[in-house]
């Protein structure tokens, strides 16, 4: 497939979309669902240059934060149950119990031991976030190549060249699987938890806009939300592109491409 082709076929179905929104809005006098053109009218002074600052730079720094830690924790979480089975056996019940339960309905609680600074908004992200990592790790490092694993015995790697060179390489395609799941798990979760005691962020201001009743203004932050989303799932695509490199190539190598 061309990247000509590539192109067009990532923003079809996008251009189809805003134009169907575009003409079905063109003539709409509802208060609720105003024309795409006014909410688009009013983008760029609603978020910019003020609000760029003061609320979508702080809801990214609290997502990125909480993310980072999600995926250390739950990385290395993740390997050490997955290479331990008794400990598997151990903390299964109390992952799976913890695993069932929202994140958005601990956030009261969190609120009572974090308060409610940008501490609490983080630890709502992570709370969410982990559990992807977490299980997804466990499950890759189980199902590692025995041979692999007598191979690395055999040559007497130690126990860091085996895990860097054996478990995480072998379970990175679970642990990006996983990460990938995180990320948009991690936009609704930041929008959550500045809905909650916020003085700023992008969840914060589209409340905000919606009990004054700036109807355009409340669009075009969900609309930003949506840009934002698009925008770090490319930067992660990237990302993984880069460090599964091996992984790709293999895969399409077996499919004779």
């Amino acid at each position: 497939m061309g990247p000509l082709k590539k192109v067009l076929l990532a923003l079809g179905l996008p251009i189809v979309l805003v134009v169907t929104w575009w003409t079905v809005t063109s003539s709409s006098t509802s208060f609720f669902w105003p024309p795409l053109r006014d909410i688009l009218g009013t983008m760029k002074e609603t978020w910019f240059p003020d609000r760029l600052a003061q609320d979508v730079l702080p809801s990214l720094l609290r997502l990125g934060t909480g993310y980072l830690l999600a995926v250390v924790l739950g990385v290395g979480l993740g390997v050490a149950i997955g290479l331990n089975r008794g400990l598997r056996a151990f903390v299964e019940p109390v992952l799976e119990f913890f695993r069932a339960i929202p994140p958005p309905v601990l956030v009261p609680i969190l609120i009572l031991f974090a308060g409610i600074g940008n501490g609490m908004k983080v630890l709502v992200i992570v709370s969410g976030c982990i559990w992807p990592v977490l299980l997804n790790t466990v499950e890759g490092v189980r199902g590692l190549d025995e041979v692999l694993r007598d191979t690395s015995t055999v040559y007497r790697l130690t126990r860091l060249g085996r895990l860097r060179h054996l478990v995480l390489r072998g379970a990175s395609p679970q642990i990006f699987a996983g990460a990938r799941q995180s990320l948009s798990i991690g936009i609704i979760l930041m929008v959550i938890s500045e809905m909650f005691a916020a003085s700023n962020g992008i969840g914060f201001t589209i409340v905000q806009f919606q009990r004054t009743f700036a109807i355009p203004q409340m669009w075009s932050g969900i609309i930003l939300l949506g840009l934002i989303g698009v925008l770090l799932a490319l930067v992660f695509r990237a990302v993984e592109g880069r460090a599964l490199r091996w992984y790709i190539g293999l895969r399409a190598a077996q499919r004779g491409e």
